[in-house]
């Protein structure tokens, strides 16, 4: 059983950028607890927790489409690397002007951006990289091994996070993910990558028109994409207000909002372990829609909640489904991708994927002190599970897949 869920770990280079990218995935998210409590602290707005998340993915939508095109024509190896610094930098720099006192919204706000910038050209190259260092059957396994780093991280940063928030400050946060990256960079020199750019003379608006073609040429892949997009920008913002609902809500502090982190986390790591479990299975697109329609369900649940076991538990099993269907997706997408192609599929991919986090998270800022939390993301939760039951029972293009 064990040998099934771990079967993409016997090829070394991916066991190497596991390692790597879970490392500095735990900093990330110790900088992101940290982040969001200084920010709800500083401002006591919602509408500027929403648009640091905002600024944050923003950059995603604007800039994912070139950031495909050149991991497609350079070592997607050294752009990941110039990515790393970038962001490395930003939490050290942060982490400075806390220490020092002179810490403000606006150093934050900015600093998000240039995250957020960096990671647009950084994610379609490691959503490229990966498939380059497995069989392509072993590739569904591999991303769900992804899945459970990323979520793994999403555990245990959170709780050194919030331990490090609350007995040595905010700033100690900062600068361990600022170290954090240090472990990737050198993971990523250590590769052996078989991916040779070729050689071309077209335009980079040229290549990204050849990209939109392909994609368009594939049947259900943009109905694929237009559900990655609603799926974030509908679901993420549960995330993204967990501090609403600590502080606000159930009337607790940092720790609380860290219980909610990582209840959805484990929850993510099973449904991660589940999906691995099940590797290259038929049918993925039908059970990646009923996964979107319990998330849906769940995510009503948890807002409309006033138990505090109750909400820890939901969320948990909406981080469980959120994993599998984000799993399934992207594994439709890559498995009907070739390798010269990937790096421009996936940036329109991560586009949709991550693009509608932004987009959800500044409307939702903007409509919870109209009408609440829990009532914005009850709605948000009814919206998918109406968005599930069509694509099962109405257009069944990915329900086919």
């Amino acid at each position: 059983m064990l040998g099934r869920v771990f079967k993409a770990f016997h090829y070394r280079d991916f066991r190497l950028l596991w390692i790597g990218a879970c490392t500095s995935s735990i900093g990330t998210w110790m900088q992101e607890i940290a982040q969001n409590w200084l920010v709800l602290e500083i401002t006591k707005s919602p509408f500027l927790l929403g648009l640091d998340a905002f600024l944050g993915d923003i950059p995603i939508f604007m800039f994912s489409l070139f950031g495909g095109v050149v991991a497609d024509r350079m070592d997607r190896r050294h752009l990941l690397i110039i990515s790393q610094l970038i962001q490395m930098a930003s939490a050290l720099t942060l982490a400075f002007l806390i220490a020092t006192e002179r810490i403000e919204v606006w150093h934050i706000l900015v600093s998000s951006f240039v995250v957020g910038t960096a990671q647009a050209f950084g994610g379609p190259a490691y959503s490229a990289l990966v498939p380059s260092l497995v069989e392509k059957e072993d590739l569904p396994n591999a991303i769900a091994l992804n899945s459970i780093q990323f979520n793994l991280a999403r555990v245990i940063g959170p709780v050194l996070g919030g331990l490090a928030l609350k007995y040595v400050g905010s700033a100690w946060c900062f600068g361990l993910n600022s170290l954090s990256f240090i472990a990737v960079i050198i993971t990523l020199l250590r590769l052996d990558i078989n991916f040779k750019p070729p050689a071309t003379t077209e335009s980079i608006m040229g290549s990204m028109k050849k990209g939109f073609v392909f994609i368009r040429s594939q049947g259900a892949m943009e109905t694929l994409i237009g559900i990655a997009f609603c799926m974030t920008a509908l679901a993420i913002p549960m995330i993204t207000f967990l501090p609403v609902f600590a502080k606000d809500v159930f009337q607790r502090d940092a720790l609380t909002y860290t219980l909610f982190l990582v209840a959805s986390g484990l929850g993510s790591i099973t449904g991660a372990l589940s999906v691995a479990a099940m590797g290259n299975i038929a049918n993925k697109g039908r059970l990646a829609l009923i996964m979107l329609v319990a998330l849906g369900t769940g995510m009503s649940i948890f807002a409309l909640s006033t138990s505090l076991f109750l909400s820890v538990f939901t969320l948990f099993c909406t981080g469980a489904v959120l994993l599998c269907a984000f799993a399934m997706f992207s594994s439709l997408v890559q498995l009907n991708t070739p390798n010269d192609m990937r790096g421009r599929v996936m940036s329109v991919y991560n586009v949709a994927f991550r693009g509608g986090m932004p987009m959800g998270s500044l409307l939702t800022g903007w409509l919870v002190p109209m009408y609440g939390a829990p009532h914005v993301l009850a709605v948000n939760g009814f919206f998918l599970v109406l968005l599930g039951l069509y694509f099962l029972l109405v257009q069944r293009k990915v329900a086919a897949l």
